[in-house]
Formats: C-alpha cells, structure tokens, sequence
C-alpha cells in the first residue's frame, strides 16, 4: 500500500509562548538574590543534565515564562516567577576550572552546556508548596509532582502555569 503524501504546513514565523518550571537551592541562589541584582536579571548556568539542557538550548526563547522553584528548601516551593530575557549561550563556568560547574570535557570551541539569562516578574507574597500545587486540579499532570521527577529545568502547561500564578494571588491576598 503507497504512503500518502503529506505536505507540510508553512512556517508563519510566529511562536507560542511557552512556560518552564525552573529549581535552584535557595542556599545556592534564591529568588531575594535574583531581586537584588542590579537588574533583577541573571544568567542560569550550573546545568548539569542533558535533558534540561537541550530545553534550555533548544526551547527556550525571549519572553517564555517560568516559574521559579526553591528546591531543597523546608518546605520546597514556588517563590514566583520570571521571564526569559536571553536566549541560550554557551556556559562559560563549565570550562573555568575554579568553578564548582567545570567540565573538563567542554570548552570555548566545543561548548558541551548552554544557559539563559532570566529576569525576575514576581515574588509570590505565599510561596506555593508542593501540597498546594497538587491541590489544583490544572495540575494533575505537571512534571514537578512525577514520582522521581529530579529535572532542573522541565516545561509546564500554559493552563499550569495560570493555575499557580492564579493560586499564589490568592493566598497572597
């Protein structure tokens, strides 16, 4: 039986904004540091996972959304949200040997790690635990609440991302 030909559809240049949800240790680098830079804006460099690499590599474009998660924190949380300001350049503390991120197996003309820059939104005045993110139904299926699920970087629903913004200014209130 022949295959029918498919043809596909013309780019229209637009894109859809998408959404991430992105973890640092807040005793490493919380959302009050990135408030206190100068801009409000920092690069997020340090990934170390293939995975969350290529997304941020890959997907991530000026104006995508993120929320921005204090793992490793009591309790872990989402403390609010930023945007991306940069899109993805090559991680120059993966080859400064000082640095706690070095990878002896990348370097300037072989990059092996890439990172963005962010720019803060908003610091929920309630951050939202994982109870609270489990408790709404928007978030059924959201990556953060996947059993074993350890990805630094992972994307997020749009209706997930309204769902928690949503709830952190309620509580807020």
């Amino acid at each position: 039986m022949a295959k029918k030909k498919t043809t596909a559809k013309p780019s229209t240049g637009k894109r859809t904004k998408q959404f991430w949800l992105m973890k640092t240790e807040p005793s490493c680098y919380s959302i009050h540091d990135l408030a206190n830079e100068t801009t409000q804006t920092t690069h997020w460099d340090g990934v170390r996972n293939y995975q969350a690499r290529n997304f941020m590599r890959d997907d991530m474009k000026i104006g995508d959304e993120v929320l921005f998660y204090h793992s490793n924190a009591k309790p872990p949380c989402v403390a609010g949200t930023a945007v991306i300001v940069k899109e993805s350049y090559p991680d120059f503390t993966s080859w400064d040997k000082n640095d706690k991120h070095y990878d002896a197996k990348s370097s300037p003309d072989n990059p092996r790690w890439f990172m963005v820059d962010i720019q803060l939104q908003d610091i929920f005045e309630e951050s939202l635990t994982r109870e609270d993110v489990a408790s709404l139904k928007a978030c059924d299926n959201i990556e953060l609440l996947r059993k074993g699920s350890r990805l630094s970087v992972q994307p997020v629903r749009k209706a997930e991302f309204d769902a928690i913004v949503k709830l952190a200014k309620k509580k807020g209130k």
